[in-house]
């Protein structure tokens, strides 16, 4: 190593030199942490505890879904247009040269055609979506069936469910987005039952479209919506979620040396940060080899949107398919009163899924009512010890399970080889039936396996092979106590 001027750096110089490099970042540092106090809020975050058990990464999966979202998500707006205006399309898709299409039509064929990587990104985005909102369900029944809810973390169930709707609402503006023959009959969809709603769904509905369907102000208006307004709320709510876990620490299991006043992991730094980072690009890799491999939404097949073509089968995306399904399960039930009219819309698609988020929302506070525990809970439950609490979740998720059959009602009576109205009139039964056999096996179940302490789904007993002293191999049984985490050889 040599010095300016050329002169050959001794042992001593470099040490000096050194030890210059190090006092210099220790007066930044000392200057941050006078003026902000980051050090030891550093501290703390690299020897934060986390539980080391698979269940506690579906919401780090969520997030970096989100992150994959917002890489893409940039990525597209470069070459997307966000404007009804018509205009005529000269792209490299043969079958719709010289068609008259919308400008958001477009440049989505464009972004798909003839930006480099364009499909593969906008693909990407899509399939993300997909794993970001079945990761935060996955999640939020993790949370629900373990009981992690409770008290002190009532509020960080609450903007979970938060989330989750802003991120089915994010989802669903920018499926609107293509300005495609399916996108065009979801806005029509969804015009509908936002109109549907008594006194104040006009003005809504207005407000939000921009005029009577079809508004010309529509997708720049859910243009704003999908790239501003619902990422900001949703990056801000995932702050303060990631935060209140950091204030609150971490649930975990019971088992050996776990009680209410620890955490039994692994810390922050360094082994928790290099498994989070694997799974970062784990979940990157995944939705890129997706948005590669898998064909999804292709928007050229169905063309622009025209309301004289709209045909059946035509449906959201998986996460709102039972909505879609309770309006067709829906009946003709419509009435006015005091000279509003209640739509037959507003039954299944407003006031059945504002009944059963709410529910979900009050959760916490609903079952503390019923059960009287105002105690604080650090450690979770297995489901078995809570049949009744176990069996209603089963139930709920039957009884949105049935509306997500019936969104593909036609497609099933085609399978079936049967007319649809049978279908549907099948799947109206199931939807109050099934939800009340499922509650009494589920109840049934959980408690003779509390009862039993049978643990099917956990090995309780392994096969170990041990070298003896003269060389020679001997096997011995190991035992586990799946309630104490203890082990013992046979």
């Amino acid at each position: 190593m040599r010095l300016r001027g050329g002169h050959r750096a001794t042992t001593d110089d470099i040490g000096l030199r050194e030890r210059g490099l190090a006092g210099r970042f220790e007066r930044r540092q000392r200057w941050l942490d006078e003026r902000l106090g980051t050090t030891g809020f550093a501290r703390r975050a690299l020897r934060m505890v986390f539980p080391d058990h698979w269940s506690f990464l579906l919401g780090e999966i969520a997030l970096y879904c989100l992150v994959v979202l917002v890489f893409t998500g940039v990525f597209l707006t470069f070459f997307y247009t966000p404007d009804v205006r018509g205009v005529v399309y000269h792209g490299a898709y043969a079958p719709l040269r010289g068609e008259q299409v919308s400008a958001a039509y477009n440049s989505t064929l464009r972004l798909s055609f003839e930006v480099k990587a364009g499909l593969v990104m906008r693909q990407t985005h899509h399939w993300a979506t997909l794993v970001f909102l079945a990761a935060i369900v996955v999640h939020l029944c993790r949370v629900f069936f373990t009981r992690a809810f409770r008290r002190p973390r009532e509020l960080n169930w609450v903007i979970g469910v938060v989330l989750l709707l802003l991120a089915m609402v994010e989802g669903l503006t920018g499926y609107w987005l293509p300005d495609d023959l399916v996108s065009g009959a979801s806005i029509h969809i969804a015009y509908s039952v936002i109109f549907a709603i008594p006194v104040i769904g006009t003005w809504v509905a207005f407000l939000l479209f921009g005029g009577e369907f079809p508004a010309p102000d529509g997708i720049s208006r859910f243009f704003v919506f999908h790239v501003m307004l619902l990422p900001a709320l949703l990056i801000g709510l995932v702050g303060v979620h990631i935060a209140i876990v950091v204030l609150q620490r971490y649930t975990q299991f019971r088992g050996l040396g776990r009680t209410e006043h620890n955490v039994v992991g692994k810390r922050f730094w360094p082994q928790h940060a290099f498994k989070s980072i694997s799974l970062l690009l784990l979940v990157a890799a995944v939705c890129a080899g997706l948005g590669g491999l898998a064909q999804i939404n292709p928007v050229w097949q169905s063309g622009p949107f025209k309301a004289a073509d709209v045909t059946s089968p035509a449906g959201p995306d998986w996460y709102l398919g039972w909505v879609d399904g309770l309006l067709r399960l829906g009946g003709p039930w419509s009435f006015q009163i005091f000279g509003y009219t209640v739509s037959e819309n507003f039954w299944p698609a407003i006031l059945f899924p504002g009944i059963a988020f709410g529910v979900i929302t009050l959760w916490p506070w609903i079952e503390r009512r019923f059960t009287g525990d105002r105690a604080q809970h650090h450690l979770l439950d297995r489901p078995r010890e809570a049949p009744a609490h176990t069996a209603t979740g089963l139930a709920g998720l039957v009884w949105f399970f049935i509306p997500f059959l019936a969104g593909g009602n036609d497609t099933m009576a085609v399978l079936l080889h049967v007319p649809v109205e049978t279908v549907t009139e099948i799947l109206r039964y199931a939807l109050w039936i099934a939800p009340v056999v499922t509650w009494l096996l589920a109840y049934w179940v959980c408690r003779w396996l509390r009862a039993s302490h049978l643990h099917p789904a956990t090995p309780t007993a392994g096969v170990r092979l041990r070298r003896t002293p003269s060389g020679g191999y001997e096997t011995e049984t190991i035992w586990r106590d799946p309630e104490t985490s203890r082990t013992r050889v046979g």
